[in-house]
């Protein structure tokens, strides 16, 4: 069995609101190295409170109560990310791990090059590089995620959605991390345009060996690409499995209402 690179550990996550909302409770997921896991539940479930929990981007009122997100170092090192201070989360955020944000393709700023926007991130992480050498970065990063390089001198509203989402996963890639956290990244892209994506996610992790959380609401496209699929509802995971598993034997009941809600491209219709 690979190795941890993550371990989430009776993470819970409140808004402190009035009445609590209770958003994530206690929820225990591992995330082993070079692995795709999949994180299915309906709109509101905690999918995506979760993810920011992990990273630290929670923002008043909401606050994590109890629980640890562990990143296990190849080096055999433990950093614990829910101890981090502000300067710990700066250094190691997009260095081990990245994250693709929901409704990303609009995220890029309107009134910037790709190439500056790319850029920004060597000239904040790596403020060693020299120009030339930041320069290079983006353009091969631009193709390895299937953009022409020319496209660095282009403004995010001369590209298609397609070409913006994959502007982002280049950035979120740019510092080589281990893990990288994909929160519904193909949302409002038409289907041909989504499985270009997903293709090149599969082709990115198969190359670079890292390690993905992917969260969506669509479980039959986690079924294809997830090694392994964890269904959350109303802030908890209630079940975990392998993909062929979880298809073929789901054993809590709301898995099976969410496989049963998409129509079968076979049989009689209804």
């Amino acid at each position: 069995m690979t190795e941890p690179i993550l371990t989430v550990d009776d993470f819970s996550v409140d808004y402190e609101v009035e009445p609590t909302v209770h958003a994530v409770r206690h929820v225990s997921l591992t995330l082993r190295r070079g692995e795709v896991l999949g994180l299915a539940g309906e709109s509101g479930c905690g999918k995506t409170t979760l993810a920011y929990g992990i990273v630290r981007l929670l923002k008043p009122p909401a606050a994590i109560t109890s629980g640890h997100a562990v990143f296990h170092a190849r080096n055999g090192d433990d950093v614990d990310w829910s101890r981090l201070d502000a300067r710990e989360l700066r250094r190691n955020r997009w260095d081990q791990i990245s994250m693709v944000f929901q409704g990303a393709m609009n995220s890029l700023n309107p009134v910037i090059s790709i190439r500056d926007q790319l850029e920004d991130v060597f000239t904040t992480h790596r403020p060693e590089m020299g120009k030339r050498e930041r320069r290079d970065r983006c353009g091969d990063l631009l193709e390895r995620v299937g953009v022409d390089r020319a496209r660095l001198h282009s403004y995010p509203h001369e590209l298609s959605g397609g070409m913006r989402q994959r502007v982002m996963i280049a950035m979120a890639m740019a510092l080589e991390p281990q893990i990288m956290i994909m929160d519904e990244p193909t949302t409002a892209l038409d289907v041909v345009v989504q499985r270009e994506i997903l293709r090149e996610i599969t082709r990115l992790r198969d190359e670079l060996g890292f390690a993905v959380l992917f969260i969506t609401h669509d479980l039959p496209l986690l079924l294809e690409i997830s090694d392994r699929i964890a269904v959350m509802k109303d802030g908890e995971v209630v079940e975990l499995a392998g993909a062929v598993e979880l298809y073929t034997n789901p054993r809590h009941e709301y898995t099976k209402m969410l496989l049963a809600s998409f129509p079968s491209l076979t049989g009689e219709p209804r």
